[in-house]
């Protein structure tokens, strides 16, 4: 084997290597980010409590803002590092849980609630998303405790042979390619009422300027 050969194995060796550690890490770290994400949307109560009793107006606005921020940042990201459950060489290869793309889905299903609703002043628009963020955790949380991380389980066996990924690949390839359809019609449909919501307002305006004086307008 020639010296290049050898310098191109290791370094495959490496970019595989590397990745499979990332991978391992997301799937690992992902319930830290859902479990954060349910506690911060639950905490909403605590919050609103904790403003009634703050005296200054400006520490108040400080407080909602920063949870607002810190909420919905953490349902983003946990949905961005998610998409590796979309990937299909990592579903039928790597250890997965089995419902992690329909975990994602229900995810963006409550972005999309918080994206055309208002979810801290309507309070069945704030119920729908929490029950669509407890259905994702438990269909993430399920898996991957009692399947992926509980291969040293003889009681378990059955259990986690057909809710990892690598082991029932079929099944999990349908789960996530009707899971990434699911996810391509909700991000058109948040595309076109985003699209229609531009038009709007930039009709209000030009009607709005059509109406002011030309004196105005210069």
């Amino acid at each position: 084997m020639k010296p290049i050969d050898v310098s191109n194995a290791i370094m495959q060796a490496l970019v595989q290597g590397g990745s499979q550690w990332m991978v391992s890490t997301i799937v690992a770290f992902l319930p830290v980010l859902w479990t954060m994400t349910l506690m911060l949307h639950l905490g909403r109560p605590y919050v609103v409590r904790t403003l009634r009793r703050c005296g200054l107006r400006l520490g108040a606005d400080v407080w909602w803002m920063s949870y607002l921020l810190m909420r919905d940042a953490l349902m983003l990201i946990t949905f961005a590092l998610s998409w590796v459950f979309f990937l299909p060489n990592l579903v039928a290869n790597a250890a997965l849980p089995l419902t992690g793309p329909l975990a994602a889905l229900f995810l963006l299903l409550a972005l999309a609630v918080k994206l055309s609703r208002r979810v801290d002043d309507d309070i069945q628009a704030y119920r729908l998303s929490t029950i669509l963020l407890v259905i994702g955790a438990t269909l993430y949380y399920g898996p991957l405790v009692f399947a992926v991380e509980a291969t040293s389980q003889g009681a378990l066996a059955g259990f986690g042979a057909f809710f990892t990924s690598n082991q029932n690949p079929m099944v999990a390839l349908w789960i996530m390619w009707v899971s990434l359809v699911g996810v391509g019609i909700i991000a058109a449909w948040l595309f076109g009422r985003a699209w229609l919501s531009a038009n709007r307002s930039m009709g209000r305006r030009l009607e709005t300027n059509k109406q002011l004086p030309k004196a105005a307008v210069q």
